[in-house]
């Protein structure tokens, strides 16, 4: 495994010489293109609401694991029945000689009431290792992920809006054929609106991949499922299924809408945002946020990047404007402390930003990417406004997914995967710089 990380970093290498010559070209930014490139009508749901038949109320499902820490990870499952929260674990399939103990929780909601919900924090682990475990001392289903890297190079897929149809199988697909690190959803994730059974059934449906990679999320408008006079607590599913290491950290925020963690040993620092939480001057959110991105050293942290459900640009005519308040209270905060790329979902369709701020490219400002396109019920998002503005270089209507790839401590390369036909295309590609390798962008945060 070593040597194959070895011999792709030489290749990346070569890769790096190439966008350095490639920077000498103009600007890609400056080259406004829409695909004309036709989507076909979205697929029906991908899933039944019904449980596996050979489900005996032990057997644990819905497995999938996220990050606490550097060296830690937390697995979380569902049984229907009372069932230990331990996970055993190992390093040789069959082999669990070491186990941690957790929690369990349910929730209720309307009518509905949730199968048991476990977690268990595992570690310490070692990076890039790939380790086998049972949930519950269950022997019917053994799982395994491969811990990330705790050095550059580091793989994300970044995929939003995902739902559960036959899209969302085929951009899962996709993904799986992929060799990545982790995966990082900013929001919408099961599409349930109201109906819990479709966050089994979506657990059920992302379990393979979600099982084996650590799966960062945060919260979209779905998420919140709040019924005037019957369920007055919003994000109730949310906050029981997937929980985030809010509490974990240098930077801990106290809420699991909102949090950030760091990856590739701290070269790479990730922020993920809440829309639908306060984030106005002032808030919990915006006084956390300022201290965040505060502490992060930008001499150690080559990359940061921030995820956020509504885009603060967006030329698409579906849900525009929607994130212009979160933008007005914080893309000071992100721009000050020079954060490299924000990717948002809610719209569903694929957009490319250049480097803006306030409005109009800045060299010194994030690569804003809109990548809502995971494969929702709801269908994609084909009009876009006309013309098309100067600082959008590439946007479609299509589903598919995201892969960031930071390379090193200068670059990290972007690329959007189309769902062409059932086969992932290459249809968007840029090099990302390190705004904490341009003297310019330096010198100029110094001077704020």
């Amino acid at each position: 495994m070593a040597a194959g990380r070895s011999g792709s970093s030489v290749a990346l290498a070569l890769l790096v010489l190439a966008a350095s010559a490639a920077s000498l070209l103009p600007a890609a930014s400056s080259l406004s293109v829409t695909s004309p490139y036709v989507r076909p009508a979205p697929r029906p749901d991908a899933v039944s609401l019904l449980q596996d038949d050979d489900d005996d109320g032990q057997t644990p499902q819905q497995v999938h694991i996220s990050m606490v820490g550097p060296d830690k990870m937390r697995v979380t499952w569902i049984t229907d029945d009372d069932a230990p929260a331990i996970v055993e674990y190992g390093t040789a399939s069959g082999q669990y000689p070491l186990s941690a103990t957790g929690s369990t929780t349910t929730y209720s909601y309307v009518l509905y009431k949730s199968g048991n919900i476990h977690d268990a924090v595992i570690g310490p682990l070692k990076p890039n290792t790939t380790y086998y475990y049972r949930c519950s001392s269950n022997p019917k289903r053994e799982f395994s992920f491969r811990t990330p890297p705790a050095t550059l190079p580091f793989k994300f897929v970044i995929v939003g809006d995902f739902g559960q149809t036959g899209w969302t199988e085929s951009t899962l697909k996709h993904i799986a054929a992929a060799d990545y690190d982790m995966l990082l959803l900013p929001g919408d994730l099961s599409y349930a609106d109201f109906i819990q059974p479709r966050w089994d059934s979506y657990g059920r449906l992302v379990e393979p991949l979600a099982s084996a990679r650590p799966w960062m999320v945060t919260e979209g408008n779905h998420e919140i499922e709040k019924l005037p006079l019957v369920e007055h607590k919003p994000f109730k599913a949310y906050n029981a299924r997937w929980r985030m290491p809010y509490d974990a950290g240098a930077s801990p925020s106290g809420d699991n809408l909102y949090y950030s963690f760091d990856v590739a040993g701290g070269a790479v620092h990730v922020v993920m945002l809440g829309s639908y939480t306060d984030y106005a001057t002032g808030s919990a959110q915006h006084r956390w946020l300022r201290r965040d991105l505060a502490a992060v050293d930008r001499g150690r942290t080559a990359f940061v990047v921030a995820l956020v459900h509504a885009p603060w640009y967006n030329s698409n005519r579906a849900h525009q404007g929607e994130g212009d308040a979160m933008r007005d209270a914080m893309e000071a905060l992100l721009y000050g402390a020079r954060v490299d790329a924000v990717f948002a979902g809610h719209v569903h369709a694929y957009e490319r930003f250049a480097r803006v701020y306030a409005g109009k490219e800045d060299p010194c400002g994030p690569v804003y990417v809109t990548i809502g396109d995971g494969g929702n019920r709801e269908g994609l998002a084909d009009k876009y406004i006309d013309p098309q503005p100067a600082i959008s270089a590439f946007r479609e209507a299509s589903f598919g997914h995201g892969r960031l790839e930071v390379v090193n401590t200068t670059h990290a390369l972007w690329t959007w995967h189309r769902n062409d036909d059932d086969e992932a295309v290459v249809a968007d590609q840029v090099w990302i710089t390190s705004l904490a390798a341009s003297p310019a962008c330096h010198r100029s945060k110094n001077k704020m």
